[in-house]
């Protein structure tokens, strides 16, 4: 018999009373009764589905020759969004493949891995991820539902949503810097020591185009840094002589360029030409391309950031930081705000996107009394927004700050009210301290992230949600 079948009563007669809207199915040998609307839910692409719409679904009882106990679980995703508490008992692979099945897999990462379960105050480590070989993670990059792609040397390794399953491939660079999901498949790498921004099929690790930017030296071009929106692709290069870069705007879908933006040309000992974006990142609710770099010299480090306005190919907003300048920059669309760790104090700083024209300088989060510390506490560290938090490291330890709305209502000069952050120390005892964190990345209900000197990623998620 097929996996999955129909029959209806031998003797051709039907029950006395039948429900037009019940389907009966029987899973293994144990009966199962549930709406068509309750299958409908499964998509049209489903067998479930199939059945709902079958014009004779409540006069036969269908079969399936699949375990019944996955089943169940199967059916209480359908009917809640969520799964049995006694999911827990099984296999997680066992439950994907059973979904896999009946074609309601999407609805299980909905239910596992999403975005809106992420809980900030609630993160804990939950696993290490082990790498192949001998190298440390260089980039990290998450798709929304959580899986993962690791660049360690020259090789990319990708985990899917569940973390259980994994694949490498070999790329044609000595080590990536650089690395962005377009989809589940597909990514952007580039390398700053190598020509060109290529488009990688993860899946069977094959070049699909590699994307250049054609300089008026006809050197090759480096890939500095990564970005995209929903509709287009971000790309800083920077010229192989390293005397002129540009920030290349790419139609997400087609790779096709569209236009390009702030392209600059250096002539002697123009610094602040010299310096080509180091991070991107859009800012959909102003419709703003953030890019920002810096440059460590002799006298100190400085850098620049910027808020491009890609249709005009104009800016917006700059600064130009030399009193502890940044050592990493993160945008919060949620918080409208941009958030800055001086390489100086060590500190975080932030300006409030909704009032851009205040020449104040950047508000400190910390002590401000840092400021003129010249330890460079601040070198290496990095900073990170996801949803209404921002995330700082500071060597093994990370911070999260987040906005308390509950205030006074005392306005500021500029009217929009005075903000107030907090800071706390992530994890369990258990969890701090440790080596230098070098990346931060989230995706789904959690946050991942590497250390100097060891080839694996942490998996943080929130102990309510494990499997």
């Amino acid at each position: 018999m097929p996996p999955f079948s129909c029959s209806t009563p031998s003797n051709g007669l039907l029950p006395a009373k039948t429900d037009a809207n019940v389907v009966t199915i029987n899973v293994g040998g144990q009966i199962f009764q549930t709406t068509k609307q309750t299958l409908a839910l499964a998509g049209p692409k489903s067998i479930l589905s199939t059945v709902a719409k079958s014009q004779l679904a409540h006069l036969s009882e269908h079969f399936v020759d699949r375990d019944p106990e996955l089943f169940s679980i199967i059916l209480s995703l359908l009917r809640t969004g969520n799964l049995l508490s006694k999911a827990k008992a099984f296999d997680l692979q066992d439950v994907i493949s059973e979904s896999q099945f009946y074609g309601v897999e999407s609805l299980l990462v909905n239910s596992l891995s999403n975005p809106s379960q992420f809980e900030a105050f609630n993160l804990e480590k939950s696993v290490v991820l082990p790498l192949n070989g001998r190298d440390t993670p260089s980039a990290i990059a998450a798709t929304p539902f959580g899986s993962l792609h690791v660049a360690h040397g020259s090789k990319i390794t990708s985990f899917d949503w569940c973390l259980g399953r994994k694949k490498t491939i070999l790329t044609q660079f000595t080590a990536v810097d650089s690395l962005l999901p377009i989809s589940p498949a597909i990514a952007a790498a580039g390398a700053t020591d190598f020509s060109g921004l290529q488009i990688l099929d993860l899946e069977n690790g094959s070049v699909r185009e590699t994307l250049n930017w054609e300089n008026v030296t006809r050197s090759g071009s480096t890939v500095q840094a990564i970005g995209s929106s929903g509709e287009y692709l971000f790309a800083s290069f920077e010229s192989g002589r390293r005397n002129s870069n540009s920030i290349l705007v790419y139609d997400l879908q087609s790779l096709r360029p569209v236009t390009e933006i702030g392209h600059n040309e250096i002539f002697g000992a123009d610094l602040d030409s010299a310096i080509p974006a180091t991070k991107l990142k859009w800012i959909p609710s102003y419709n703003l391309l953030m890019a920002s770099g810096s440059h460590g010299g002799p006298s100190g480090v400085s850098g620049n950031i910027r808020l491009w306005d890609i249709r005009t190919g104009s800016i917006v907003w700059e600064v130009k930081d030399k009193v502890d300048c940044f050592s990493d920059v993160a945008v919060s669309d949620n918080l409208s705000a941009m958030f800055k760790i001086g390489v100086n104090s060590g500190e975080v700083f932030y300006k409030d996107l909704r009032n851009l024209d205040d020449e104040k300088s950047w508000a400190c989060l910390g002590d401000r009394r840092n400021l003129l510390n010249g330890k460079k506490e601040g070198v290496g560290c990095k900073i990170e927004s996801h949803g209404n938090h921002v995330f700082c490291t500071k060597k093994g330890d990370i911070e999260l700050w987040s906005e308390v709305l509950i205030s006074s209502g005392k306005k500021s000069d500029d009217g929009l009210g005075q903000r107030v952050f907090r800071k706390n120390l992530m994890g369990r005892t258990k969890d701090m301290g440790g080596a230098k964190i070098t990346n931060l990345a989230f995706g789904g209900n959690k946050m991942f992230v590497t250390r100097k000197d060891q080839q694996s990623i942490e998996v943080w998620q929130s102990s309510v949600r494990g499997f």
